[in-house]
């Protein structure tokens, strides 16, 4: 019998066009999953029957409780090729195998300057008031144009933001821990002296860091007081790196002049979630990485991925267990 896969939250039904399955179709059904499965319980359920799961980004975590209910897999495909949110420790007690994808730095940089964009020119009431014959012209736009972006983080993604902040003619200054002067200098900023420094003077500040033990709660309630009331604070990194109830806070109260934020501390929004209805918020449901490129390169690779692993050579080998596809058979998978 064929082995089963299941994609998971391919909300677009995306993955069966984004790439060609059929190098697998003879020995693998792919069952796509367009909803979420938010609790542990009703996601187990629903991969018991599965030796190969497809998991996008880091949506869905893989502890060691949620291994433990699944004795058929044995073959877990994380789209990107960081995931922090899987437990690498009990993929490989359990004799599960992960393996990742690329994932290109474009598609999160672009979206930034969308949400850089559209705070900056008020796009989203004045569309929505000319639609609905609301006033024609409300909002007094802020440039950009001679103003400061403050980077915190200055990696792949922050560097596109950057040079596309000088093509504006912006002042772009960067600061994280271990930024280095050279760095900086290499992509054509000036490093900060402190974070305080860069919240300070900043017009803009975008978040472009890792997400760690060190940078979990970076931004709180204190460093949003640091910024400008006419600063406005974009975060398309990992929501954890800001404080949440302090940024809805400051949006209430207008110690800030808004923010654009794609990622949240719980993921799919709940509909009753404070973010929801927070003012001078412009949100999108996390579309950081949701590119027609690089849904290409996840499910595309992650078909190589599973020819890979059942030629009995994994790639792109993240952790767990280094297993072949000799493991399938010996633990009954597909029967």
């Amino acid at each position: 019998m064929k082995l089963r896969c299941a994609v998971l939250d391919d909300f677009q039904s995306a993955a069966a066009t984004a790439a060609d399955w059929s190098p697998v179709a003879e020995d693998v059904d792919v069952v796509s999953f367009p909803g979420h499965f938010a609790a542990e319980e009703e996601l187990a359920a629903a991969l018991a029957g599965f030796d190969i799961v497809v998991t996008l980004r880091e949506r869905v975590a893989f502890p060691a409780s949620l291994f433990a209910r699944l004795p058929r897999l044995k073959l877990l495909v994380a789209t990107g090729m960081r995931n922090s949110v899987i437990d690498y420790a009990a993929a490989e007690a359990h004799g599960v195998t992960v393996c990742g994808t690329d994932s290109s730095s474009a598609p999160p940089a672009e979206l930034t300057w969308a949400l850089i964009l559209g705070l900056a020119r008020g796009l989203v009431p004045e569309a929505t008031a000319l639609r609905l014959g609301g006033p024609w012209q409300s909002t007094v736009g802020a440039d950009l144009h001679g103003r400061r972006l403050g980077l915190l983080g200055l990696g792949k993604i922050g560097s596109r933001v950057a040079r596309v902040g000088l093509a504006f003619g912006m002042d772009v200054v960067a600061w994280s821990r271990n930024l280095t002067r050279e760095r900086a200098d290499e992509v054509g900023v000036r490093l900060a002296a402190s974070m305080e420094e860069l919240l300070e003077t900043s017009d803009f500040v975008s978040v472009h860091l890792a997400l760690s033990e060190r940078t979990r709660g970076l931004v709180g309630a204190a460093e949003l007081r640091l910024m400008k009331p006419t600063g406005y604070l974009v975060n398309t990194s990992r929501a954890a790196i800001v404080d949440q109830d302090a940024l809805v806070e400051a949006l209430h109260t207008g110690v800030i002049a808004g923010a654009g934020v794609d990622v949240f501390d719980v993921e799919p929004l709940p509909v009753d979630h404070p973010m929801r209805t927070s003012p001078r918020l412009l949100a999108t449901p996390h579309l950081g990485y949701v590119s027609r490129d690089n849904y290409a390169a996840y499910y595309g690779q992650a078909v190589e991925d599973i020819r890979a692993y059942l030629a009995g050579a994994p790639v792109r080998f993240l952790g767990g267990h280094p297993g072949t596809a000799a493991a399938l058979a010996r633990n009954g998978a597909g029967r």
